[in-house]
């Protein structure tokens, strides 16, 4: 026998006894070994990032049979990769070789909505515009709203300490959890954080699994905040002749002490895109959109005020919306946009750079610079109020030579922002596709720091491994 039959044999034998100590505590409808199957759950959304074969996918549905799935994976030393809806756009649920895919997509239960306490108790599966909809309903909000809402899951959103489009005036994920219970790599069960309003007990450890991205332990519970639901909010469109105005209005905006409930800026090559998809009738002789919106008891008057900063910025035209239903079809024109630029060539990488909002006009000049030197199409869109942009580099994965400007005019955006005093990521994480640039980001004793925390979690390396460094 050749050491390459060997070798299939051995690994054949592994992941059988794998399989059959999974099954011996997980219902055969929990534990996928279709090649077809499992190779669909190898990858996130992002584009450069490798993904190895899954030697297994399971499903559970409860705490117990997580922990036993962590049991199992320390006992064999099989690396786990926790996944929830693969929305990511960094690589970070990406399959290793011969992992277990831990999907936590059916452990999707509210648990508890609790008006007085203002929280709720949720699995990590939960869908965010589902639980947003459900404490709704007690006339509660739960505010972090990523553009991906009506697919990604809670857990996820955890993960990777997503954003979303209310960042501005409502903080992101982080901001919302405020206990975890979480499966460590050995399989025992740990409970972070706290119910209460306030609490400083020992070491926060709930916020720091948030934005771990698994590398860490299991979240398999989370207590989160909630908010009053606020008045229903309007939104104002301003178009502005350069990005450089709409930044200057931007910078107005925050100045004055407004506090928007959002404040979105989509470029030109965006604006197009949008309406080559989905036919929203945008503006598209405008340099730069920018949509602000308020959610206070007199909306109609902020929009006044802030309609003005931007016609003092330059604004060619402003418009607020007339009513609810006008201001989210702009909302939606928003929320598409990530979507249209991904029709434009078939294939994206899509940035998350964050700077500060001072320096907002210089990163959007610089990736302009940067899509001409690279010839290649970039839109940006960006959570203008936080300075978090999305540059979004449209290429055809067909074409290895585009591919390779792609690849390069995106690393030179990350460096474009560092320069600029910002961050490599801002919501989505570091996962595969930018763990040279969390080194460049955070130096050599921050990176000894983070190896030091991640084996003290997880001494034997099993959990999402290859992720963040």
């Amino acid at each position: 026998m050749s050491r390459i039959e060997a070798s299939i044999v051995k690994s054949a034998a592994t992941t059988g006894n794998l399989v059959d100590r999974l099954l011996s505590g997980l219902p055969p409808e929990a534990v996928l070994t279709d090649p077809d199957i499992t190779a669909s759950y190898a990858n996130d959304m992002a584009s450069f990032c490798e993904a190895g074969t899954p030697a297994v996918v399971v499903l559970p549905r409860t705490v117990e049979q997580v922990q036993h799935v962590m049991r199992t994976a320390t006992d064999l030393r099989v690396p786990v990769v926790p996944q929830g809806a693969r929305s990511g756009l960094s690589g970070g649920a990406n399959a290793s070789e011969g992992c277990i895919v831990l999907s936590l997509t059916k452990m999707d239960r509210i648990l508890e909505i609790n008006p007085v306490d203002r929280i709720a108790v949720v699995e990590p599966g939960v869908i965010n515009a589902t639980l947003s909809r459900a404490v709704n309903e007690h006339g509660l909000s739960y505010p972090p709203d990523p553009s991906s809402w009506e697919m990604c899951t809670i857990g996820g959103n955890i993960g990777t300490a997503s954003g979303g489009l209310c960042c501005v005036k409502y903080g992101v994920t982080a901001e919302y959890v405020l206990g975890l219970d979480v499966v460590l790599a050995d399989g025992r069960l740990m409970s972070t954080g706290r119910r209460t309003a306030k609490g400083v007990a020992g070491y926060d450890l709930t916020r720091l699994f948030v934005g771990s991205e698994g590398s860490l332990g299991i979240v398999v519970r989370a207590i989160l905040a909630l908010k009053p639901q606020p008045p229903q909010q309007l939104v104002l469109a301003a178009e502005f002749a350069s990005a450089a105005a709409a930044c200057d209005a931007v910078c107005r905006i925050m100045a004055g002490g407004h506090v928007p409930s959002l404040l979105e800026l989509m470029d030109r090559t965006t604006v197009k895109a949008v309406n080559d998809l989905a036919g929203m009738g945008l503006p598209e002789t405008t340099e730069a959109l920018l949509l602000a919106a308020f959610d206070t008891p007199d909306p109609a008057a902020d929009l006044a005020a802030v309609g003005a900063l931007c016609e003092a910025a330059g604004a060619t035209q402003v418009v607020p919306a007339d009513d609810a239903a006008e201001s989210e079809l702009l909302l939606q024109a928003r929320r598409l946009a990530l979507t249209a630029l991904e029709a434009v060539k078939g294939t994206t990488m899509i940035d998350d750079v964050c700077v500060p909002r001072s320096k907002l006009g210089e990163l959007i000049e610089g990736v302009e610079r940067i899509a001409g030197k690279y010839d290649l199409t970039i839109g940006v869109c960006a959570h203008a109020g936080d300075g978090n942009t999305h540059p979004t580099v449209c290429f055809d994965a067909a074409d290895p030579d585009e591919s390779r400007r792609a690849r390069e005019s995106f690393d030179e955006i990350m460096a474009l922002g560092l320069e600029l005093g910002g961050t490599i990521t801002g919501e989505h994480g570091v996962g595969i596709l930018k763990k040279e640039w969390l080194a460049r980001e955070i130096g050599p004793v921050g990176m000894e720091m983070q190896r030091a925390v991640k084996a003290v979690f997880d001494p034997l390396g099993i959990l999402n491994p290859g992720k963040l460094f």
